[in-house]
């Protein structure tokens, strides 16, 4: 018998891939079928696929072409793919020619031509593209618009925002610039809102009844009812609001919470977060208006929460805010602690821009605990540690855009797809909001 085995992407399955599949199969008498993961399509730079690997699994597999099907995760699988499964022939398309001749060594190697005029890329291509608009006074924006280029179908679009200074030079462009948030509803078919926190809101509001959809800076609001409010409008409108927290889609954060999850350092017990940095401010004299809207606990509190709330849950039985404010009116806190206890574990939190500490995440189990080095809001790297560090293992993995390109990719796919790729289930969001909205009325905490 001859096996054969080629490997490929396959997102939204087309006629291309259907006679590329059974040119493959022709030339043996069995076929394997390599369905590259979503995090190894991420390494290679592939950010546009628009199904899941599951979905694409399933495609492959209703053609009927495929004796078996694999799934590719890693640099260098093939090799072992074909000494574990016997393979004879290894078969790719003509475009990756020369690319796999190594591979002779191990089996024999054959290009094939691929239909010309159809590609997943030119089918995502002829869809119609979202416009996506900015909201705010922060540098942030910048990345955004940088990162939004790197998603296919999605179009940085003009700006609203009532001080510039902070913006590139391409947005302080006046042709970019409305004057108006009205008018930046008329130019875009949805939006990136960085605006005060208080602002939140009612803009939002004002995009989901124009129908636009909105990738929110979190906290979306600062008020729980608000916040179910909104969500009842974007469902009524059938249009998409989604947190902007860009690092939960970290790669390496989001295979730390699968590693935490899965049991490899025992029970979670603890969870700890710290994100500061310093302000170029002087606490004794005034604050102005900018540094109130994002003080310290909107800033970093939502970080810094992500992960606790991932992998504790919403479900704890108190809370204690401990804060330092630099102001008189108690509006600027230059430094926040939180500890959140649950039945069976405790977490805490540290965020400030008017203190520094070592912007650390340390996951603490009965068997072992996961230490992140700082800053681990975006890190590419984390270590699993042990009572005996023969046993300790690092993880490394690529981070692309600190997170934002991938976050516009899920809110891009969303819009499309009409399914939830959201990395912040609405059980994080709403639970810090209401943490949030607890600082604000000064509920269970104590002032230092």
């Amino acid at each position: 018998m001859i096996k054969v085995i080629t490997y490929g992407t396959y997102d939204l399955l087309h006629y291309g891939h259907i006679r590329l599949l059974k040119r493959a199969k022709a030339l043996g008498d069995y076929l394997i079928v390599g369905v590259t993961s979503d995090t190894f399509d991420r390494e290679r730079g592939k950010i546009n696929v628009q199904q899941t690997l599951m979905e694409r699994v399933e495609a492959v597999q209703a053609t009927g072409l495929a004796d078996e099907i694999i799934v590719e995760e890693y640099e260098g699988q093939k090799i072992d793919d074909i000494k574990r499964l016997g393979v004879d022939i290894f078969t790719v398309g003509s475009d990756w020619k020369g690319k796999f001749d190594y591979l002779n060594d191990y089996c024999r190697v054959v290009y094939l031509e691929r239909t010309d005029g159809v590609s997943s890329s030119e089918i995502r291509s002829e869809q119609q593209p979202v416009t996506l608009g900015f909201v705010g006074e922060s540098p942030i924006i910048n990345k955004i618009e940088r990162e939004s280029k790197y998603v296919n179908g999605l179009v940085a679009g003009k700006v609203f925002t009532l001080n510039d200074r902070f913006l590139s030079d391409s947005l302080k462009d006046k042709a970019r610039q409305t004057s108006s948030f009205d008018e930046l509803l008329d130019a875009s078919d949805a939006l990136y809102i960085i605006s005060a926190p208080e602002l939140h809101y009612s803009q939002i509001k004002q995009a989901l009844e124009r129908g636009k959809h909105v990738l929110c800076e979190s906290p979306v609001t600062l008020r729980p009812e608000e916040w179910r409010e909104l969500k009842v409008l974007a469902a009524e409108k059938k249009v998409v609001l989604l947190d902007a927290i860009k690092t939960a889609y970290s790669m390496a954060y989001n295979r730390l919470l699968l590693l935490a999850k899965s049991g490899i350092i025992g029970d979670i017990v603890s969870v700890d977060t710290s994100c500061t940095s310093l302000l170029e401010f002087d606490p004794t004299q005034d604050i102005n208006q900018e540094q109130l809207e994002w003080n310290s606990v909107c800033a970093w509190g939502p970080t810094a929460m992500l992960p606790i709330f991932q992998l504790l849950g919403t479900d704890y039985v108190s809370k204690r805010i401990v804060t330092r404010f630099v102001d008189e009116e108690r509006s600027y806190d230059a430094f926040t602690s939180i500890m959140f206890i649950y039945p069976h574990a405790v977490a805490s939190l540290k965020v400030g821009q008017g203190v520094k500490s070592e912007g650390e995440m340390v996951v603490s189990g009965t068997k072992g605990y996961i230490y992140v080095p700082a800053p681990w809001w975006k890190t590419d790297y984390f270590e699993v540690r042990y009572e005996d560090p023969h046993n300790n293992k690092r993880y490394f993995y690529q981070l692309d855009g600190e997170g934002l390109r991938y976050e516009l990719l899920s809110f891009l796919k969303t819009i499309r797809l009409e399914r939830d790729f959201n990395y912040v289930a609405d059980t994080t969001s709403e639970e810090i909001v209401k943490v949030l909205a607890d600082f604000y009325a000064r509920h269970e905490m104590t002032v230092i």
